[in-house]
């Protein structure tokens, strides 16, 4: 892999990894279209991964609370993220449409473009947001029971579910902003947002949940205000940030208005980017649905292992998500010989992270899987499927960065077809296969899933090799 030393020997001066964390934290200004590409991905890479992890963490804290409020109650919650995954979706798809385009317009230092980039993406997903914040609150109770709510779910999560649905807009604008300040190189930014916005759903959901003191009892639906209020206020922030004139994204009033060039150009380029994260998230549906046939304690042992999985994966998105604002970066500022470089150095940062995880996972998969289930039969499941998925965890690290980079050049279809082949046409039927006509049963739909991320990495490491991403036009 090219510039495959610099990394290893920006790791080998203690003082200056701790001086990279700390300015990587902190957000130090630095020009990411020169200097070293190891320091580079590392001072990205280190904001982007807290963040990322900050993204799970409204779930985790909203569960944790909702949990004493009964079966019903974690039910609602559930089933709503499940209809919340299309904003989700929608949102992520977008933002991969403006980290490409803000990072283009900085490398090719032109902040009035970045700016007016920004806006254009903002006034598209609040009307966006808007749209499905509607359809969502009025018809919460229908899309409750269309994903299999009883009675009981009914009448506790209506309400939160029209509120998380209507209140969609915080979700969205967060991660569209957020994205914005991820192409301009901002990452620290974009992680002190969620930081802040965490912070605040933590203390406001025992308040609103329980009514304590003088804020009223809610129940289930104060986890979803809660929520709502706590992304609106770290919104409010970032808007703040981009209009105090610090950092590299300065919006003023000149840049607020209809743009419709570049508005569909950053549609045309999250169209594909939505179709590439729905095929993603939802080949995990069709691994549930083949699972699903051989009982309760499979299904169990698989929803652990699989959210095992996904949560250590947190970090490898992030790294990710650095090498495609150095790839828009570098191709704005006219240089794709560093854009290639940064990817293969995060390519290399990534699989030994992941690498390092999946040994990790090898080694101690008993006692993880432990922590969440003392039943024998899924206990045996789960440790079964972590292992066999976390043997392709170095594949998927560099096929994750390889996928974002031709994102980060404004390259989604390429991705988005690299998805459809490797999880719809190959992934699925292979698991249905092995799980079906083979004496593996459910183990085949693990083992399907480290084939799948071989194909991964195979098939976008020929496809970039070839160099077409550098000539896309943002």
């Amino acid at each position: 892999m090219h510039n495959s030393t610099e990394l290893q020997q920006h790791a080998t001066t203690p003082g200056s990894v701790w001086r990279d964390i700390r300015d990587a934290i902190r957000g130090s200004e630095h020009d990411y279209t020169q200097g070293p590409i190891g320091r580079a991905i590392f001072l990205l890479a280190i904001p982007m991964v807290i963040e990322m992890s900050m993204e799970s963490v409204f779930a985790v804290v909203d569960i944790f609370f909702v949990g004493r409020l009964g079966p019903a109650a974690v039910a609602t919650v559930g089933l709503t993220e499940s209809l919340m995954i299309v904003i989700y979706t929608v949102a992520m798809g977008l933002s991969i449409g403006v980290t490409a385009t803000v990072a283009r317009r900085i490398g090719e230092k032109d902040p009035d473009g970045a700016a007016r980039a920004a806006v254009q993406s903002l006034l598209l997903g609040l009307t966006l947001s808007a749209l499905l914040g509607v359809i969502g609150a009025i018809f919460a109770p229908q899309l409750l029971t269309l994903m299999g709510a009883d009675a009981d779910v009914l009448a506790v999560g209506t309400g939160y579910a029209r509120v998380s649905l209507g209140a969609n807009s915080a979700v969205f604008l967060l991660f569209l902003i957020n994205a914005a300040f991820r192409g301009t190189g901002d990452a620290a930014v974009a992680m002190r947002v969620l930081v802040l916005g965490n912070a605040i759903n933590i203390v406001l959901d025992p308040l609103l949940l329980f009514g304590i003191g003088p804020f009223p009892e809610l129940g289930v639906v104060g986890a979803a205000w809660a929520t709502a209020i706590g992304r609106a206020i770290g919104f409010g922030w970032a808007l703040w940030h981009i209009g105090n004139g610090k950092g590299k994204l300065h919006v003023h009033r000149h840049h607020v208005g209809l743009e419709p060039k570049t508005m569909i150009s950053i549609a045309k380029l999250s169209g594909w980017g939505t179709f590439q994260v729905a095929l993603s998230s939802m080949s995990w549906i069709g691994l549930v649905r083949i699972m699903a046939i051989f009982g309760a304690n499979a299904m169990a042992g698989y929803t652990i292992a699989i959210r095992i999985l996904l949560f250590a994966l947190m970090p490898a998105y992030g790294v990710g998500a650095a090498a495609a604002t150095m790839v828009g970066q570098a191709l704005g500022a006219e240089n794709p010989d560093r854009a290639e470089q940064s990817v293969w150095t995060a390519a290399r940062l990534n699989m030994i992270v992941l690498g390092l995880t999946g040994i990790a996972f090898l080694f101690f998969a008993p006692t993880i899987v432990g922590w969440f289930t003392q039943d024998a039969a899924v206990h045996a499941t789960g440790v079964f499927g972590l292992r066999a998925m976390s043997v392709g965890f170095p594949l998927y690290a560099l096929g994750m960065v390889l996928e974002q980079s031709f994102n980060g050049a404004g390259d989604t279809r390429t991705p988005s077809w690299i998805n459809f082949w490797v999880f719809w046409a190959l992934q699925i039927p292979l698991a249905w296969a092995l799980a079906r006509y083979t004496a593996l049963g459910e183990k085949g739909v693990f083992i399907a899933v480290p084939i799948a991320y071989t194909a991964l990495a195979t098939v976008s490491a020929i496809l970039f090799k070839r160099g077409t991403w550098k000539g896309r036009i943002v």
